[in-house]
């Protein structure tokens, strides 16, 4: 957890953005993550140093070059000068000229470092616009203990709040909660290996490598295991180069080492060498209405004769996954009950040629303040050969917060999320804790829940019959209050007694007056 006083250093510097003429959310987080890069740089850089030093051997990979960089005045800046721990104690304008002038051309091209994350920095750019706004920056990062995991992952994820909170750029964000909630339900493994086609700032992934870590610790005592974990598990493609950037460094704050997240349009590029290749699908890919035929992988066309970009991804899904691997995937929900030949098609294929598990309605406020569309989730395995039997269904009515614009939380912060232990009362605010038990058990207790309950299971031949209606309120029943008849006579003789009783309160008052 932050404390407050570093919650109070981050929205300073950010205020500082602002004021310097830099009011795009995403680029303040861009040009941070470029400072966090140069500090890591300079720590794994010394830690080569250190080893080599306790070995009495030569440095294996050296990252800051010897000699100088021949830009600039004379004969350049020496490459040593350039790293962290020498920039963070030079005068602002100092350190302005090294970090515009020539520590960036140096991070631009260091792609052959051979990570992903050196790849992304080819396109990176220097806007920030002043020696005292950078000096300030690089003050804070000083000041945060970078060989804590969860601090400096707490850190980039207080930054990637403010995306959602500026209003902009919001599409970019799954609310966590929600994300934690489907990778609880998912619960991977340690021999999983993990995509989202639409990564954006690697959330799904990023929730995934922490749940991991929790209930799984002893994968990191073993090598292959570890290794599988930094290297193997996790894979996400994107077509934006800042989210690229932004989701590579939030990974390798999150202790993941070289996560394979590198640039990809899921739907207009070919899949050969991902069809069948992964076990656990997590997504909320952006749903941009319609694609021309032209710019569509024609692999996804194969499996789906639809320009809707949400059945596009639906076929992508499928395409990735392994016989046996899974998925929790938002969608619109236009994909549950939409009536065109293309709509029908895809539920087919997940009921009768896969296994659909279940269906999460989600209210419309989930996403506010930047969209208010219907979403669900939908979870799926992919087995080739049907195995659909009883789909669950569960009604998301709360998640913890207002459903408003505003999104304020209803419950105190350790009552919130899908591992809050609840009252009945708070259960009214908060379903998450409720969906997560109660997907344990939907081949069981959950097949005896009524259709008015808030969660039951529907046979697959109901759903056959119902042209593969998936929407929620295609099978719930609602509870109707019943009216009780009484005979004629008794309706008579209570009014008669009425009659009297007013006529012996109208002879008193007569008496009175």
């Amino acid at each position: 957890m932050l404390t407050g006083e570093l919650r109070s250093k981050i929205d300073g510097v950010w205020n500082a953005f602002w004021a310097g003429g830099i009011a795009n959310p995403l680029e303040v987080i861009e040009q941070i993550t470029y400072l966090l890069f140069m500090r890591g740089l300079d720590e794994a850089h010394t830690r080569e140093e250190n080893k080599a030093n306790r070995l009495g051997k030569p440095m294996e990979r050296r990252i800051f070059p010897e000699g100088k960089d021949g830009l600039g005045k004379g004969n350049g800046v020496a490459y040593e000068d350039m790293r962290w721990s020498k920039l963070k104690n030079k005068d602002p304008a100092t350190m302005f000229e090294l970090v515009s002038e020539h520590v960036f051309p140096f991070l631009r091209n260091m792609a052959e470092a051979g990570t992903a994350h050196a790849d992304h920095m080819k396109g990176a750019r220097f806007t920030i616009p002043t020696p005292a706004l950078l000096a300030k920056v690089v003050d804070l990062l000083a000041d945060i203990p970078m060989e804590d995991r969860d601090t400096k992952g707490d850190l980039y994820e207080y930054m990637l709040g403010k995306i959602a909170s500026a209003g902009q750029n919001g599409q970019f964000r799954t609310p966590r909660h929600i994300i934690a909630l489907m990778v609880e339900m998912m619960a991977p493994g340690p021999k999983d290996v993990i995509v989202d086609p639409a990564c954006g700032t690697c959330g799904f992934l990023v929730a995934a490598g922490e749940y991991l870590r929790e209930n799984h610790p002893k994968l990191f005592h073993d090598v292959a295991s570890r290794d599988h974990f930094n290297e193997e598990m996790f894979h996400g493609f994107d077509f934006d180069g800042t989210m690229l950037r932004i989701g590579s460094m939030n990974m390798t704050l999150h202790g993941v080492d070289n996560p394979d997240i590198r640039y990809k349009d899921s739907l207009a590029q070919e899949h050969s060498g991902d069809e069948g290749r992964y076990s656990l699908v997590l997504a909320n890919p952006p749903f941009a209405g319609s694609l021309d035929y032209e710019t569509t992988a024609k692999d996804l066309l194969a499996v789906i004769k639809s320009k809707k970009t949400e059945l596009l991804f639906m076929a992508l899904f499928i395409k990735l996954l392994k016989p046996g691997g899974r998925a929790a995937v938002i969608v619109p929900d236009g994909v549950l009950f939409g009536s065109s030949t293309a709509h029908r098609e895809i539920r087919r294929m997940l009921v009768e040629d896969h296994r659909l598990d279940g269906i999460v309605k989600l209210p419309s406020g989930v996403f506010r303040p930047y969209a208010g569309v219907s979403t669900a989730i939908v979870f799926f395995t992919k087995t080739n050969s049907g195995g659909t039997d009883q789909v669950w269904f569960y009604d998301l009515q709360a998640d913890g917060f207002s459903l408003d614009d505003k999104r304020n939380p209803l419950l105190p912060e350790n009552k919130i999320g899908a591992k809050a232990k609840l009252s009945d009362e708070e259960h009214a605010k908060n379903n998450l804790p409720d969906i997560a038990t109660r997907w344990k058990v939907r081949g069981a207790d959950e097949r005896k829940r009524p259709r008015t309950a808030q969660s039951f299971c529907v046979p697959k031949a109901e759903i056959t019959a119902a042209a593969y209606d998936l929407s929620i309120n295609r099978y719930k029943e609602v509870v109707h209050e019943t009216t009780t008849h009484r005979a004629p006579k008794d309706i008579i003789a209570e009014l008669k007694a009425l009659e009297q009783e007013i006529g012996h309160g109208l002879a008193e008052l007569e008496a009175m007056l």
